[in-house]
C-alpha cells in the first residue's frame, strides 16, 4: 500500500497540541478528559475570554464534577497545575509543556521509523513561544454533590488496554447488547477514574443485572456509591450489597412491591434516608406503613415528606413517634373542646381547624393535592 500524501491547508486560527501528548498520553486517558484538555488548549489562544467550570461543563455537556475530575487527572499527569482559594475551589490553572514520558513503551515508540516526534521535531518544538505555558483564570465552580473520589492507581498502558478489552467483552455478555460509545466511556471511567479493578467492575455489572437493572445510568449510580464508600474489592462490595439489599427489599416489601429491585429514583430516596439522613430502618418502615394507610398506594415522595416532618421535630426512634402522636392527639382533643365552646362565626371555627406545629391531616392533604 502506497504512503499517504499529506498537505497542510490550515490557516493561522489553530490550536497547537504537542506530539508528546498524542503519542504518550491521549490513548490511556478517558475520552472526556481529552476533550477537557483540548478545550483548555483552545482557550490559550484567547485567554481574554472568560472561562469557568460551569462554562466548560455546558460546552462539553458534562457535569461540573466531571470537569473537576478531568482537571485533577491532568494535574496528576503533570500537564497542568491547579490554583485553589481558601475554600478549596479551583480559581485558576496553568497549562505547561507536556512532560516527556520514559519507559519501555515510550522508548519503543520513539525508536520507531513512523514516530513523528523524533529529536529533530523535539528540537523544533523547543523554539515554540512561551505562550504554551499560560495561567488561565477560572471562575470558582458551584458546589457539586458528587463524592470526593480519589485518583485512580497508576497502571501501565498495555495492562490497561488488555484489561479494558476484557471488561468490555464481559459487559456485552451480561448486558446482552453491543456497547455504545457512551457505555464504553462509562466503563472506562470506572476503571480509569474510580480506580476499580477488572474483577470489581465485572461484579458491579453482574450485581446490577441480577437485580434486574441493565441501564448504564443505574450501574453508574451504584459505582459512584461504592466509590464514595471506598469499596476497592469484590469482597467489600458483596458485604455492602448484602446489607443494602436487605434494606432495599425491606422497604419495597413495606410498600407491597414484589419481584423487582428499586428503580433509580427509588434508590436515590433510599440512599438519602439511610446514608444522608442516617434514619433507622424501623423508622423508615413505619413511614412506609403510614403512607399505605393514608393514600393506599406506594409513594416514595409521600414517605419522604413524613420522614422530613419527623426530622424537623427531632424524631429519631419509634418511641419518639409515639410521643409525638400522643401530643398530637392531646392537641386535637383540646381543639375539639375549644371549638365546641366557641360560636361557629368564623371560617376557622366552622372548619374546626387551628394552626398547630404537628398536623398530619393537613400534611396528607397537601401531599395528595401535589400529586
Amino acid at each position: 500500500m502506497s504512503a499517504l500524501i499529506l498537505r497542510n491547508r490550515f490557516q493561522g486560527n489553530t490550536t497547537l497540541v504537542e506530539n508528546e501528548f498524542i503519542d504518550n498520553y491521549m490513548a490511556a486517558a478517558n475520552g472526556e478528559y481529552v476533550k477537557v484538555y483540548l478545550l483548555l488548549l483552545r482557550h490559550l489562544n484567547n485567554p481574554c475570554v472568560s472561562l469557568s467550570i460551569a462554562h466548560m461543563a455546558d460546552c462539553l455537556e458534562n457535569t461540573e464534577g466531571d470537569i473537576l475530575r478531568a482537571l485533577k487527572y491532568w494535574e496528576k499527569e503533570g500537564l497542568l497545575t491547579l490554583e485553589y482559594d481558601r475554600a478549596g475551589s479551583v480559581v485558576g490553572l496553568e497549562v505547561g509543556r507536556v512532560p516527556k514520558r520514559s519507559g519501555p513503551e515510550a522508548e519503543a515508540a520513539f525508536a520507531s521509523p513512523a514516530y513523528p516526534g523524533g529529536p529533530a521535531a523535539q528540537a523544533a518544538a523547543d523554539t515554540l513561544p512561551s505562550q504554551t505555558s499560560q495561567v488561565l483564570p477560572v471562575a470558582p465552580a458551584s458546589p457539586v454533590s458528587e463524592p470526593d473520589i480519589p485518583l485512580a492507581p497508576k497502571r501501565s498502558a498495555s495492562r490497561s488496554r488488555k484489561e479494558l478489552k476484557q471488561i468490555l467483552f464481559i459487559a456485552e455478555q451480561y448486558l446482552g447488547k453491543t456497547l455504545t460509545r457512551t457505555d464504553v466511556d462509562t466503563i472506562t471511567y470506572f476503571y480509569d477514574s474510580l480506580g476499580f479493578s477488572a474483577d470489581l467492575i465485572e461484579y458491579l455489572i453482574e450485581y446490577c443485572v441480577e437485580n434486574g437493572h441493565k441501564s448504564m445510568h443505574y450501574i453508574q449510580k451504584v459505582a459512584l456509591s461504592w466509590a464514595d464508600e471506598h469499596i476497592t474489592s469484590v469482597e467489600q462490595a458483596k458485604n455492602t450489597s448484602a446489607l443494602y439489599n436487605k434494606t432495599c427489599y425491606s422497604i419495597l416489601n413495606a410498600f407491597g412491591i414484589k419481584g423487582r429491585g428499586p428503580a433509580v429514583a427509588e434508590l436515590e430516596f433510599i440512599r438519602k434516608w439511610t446514608d444522608t439522613d442516617g434514619t433507622d430502618l424501623e423508622l423508615i418502615l413505619e413511614a412506609c406503613n403510614r403512607t399505605i394507610s393514608a393514600i393506599h398506594q406506594p409513594s416514595f415522595e409521600y414517605t419522604d415528606r413524613i420522614l422530613q416532618n419527623w426530622r424537623s421535630h427531632n424524631v429519631r426512634t419509634l418511641a419518639d413517634v409515639r410521643i409525638l402522636d400522643s401530643a398530637y392527639e392531646q392537641e386535637k382533643n383540646a381543639q375539639k373542646k375549644s371549638s365546641a365552646k366557641k360560636p361557629a362565626s368564623t371560617k376557622a371555627s366552622q372548619s374546626g381547624y387551628i394552626e398547630r406545629s404537628y398536623d398530619m391531616d393537613e400534611l396528607e392533604k397537601q401531599l395528595l393535592n401535589s400529586h
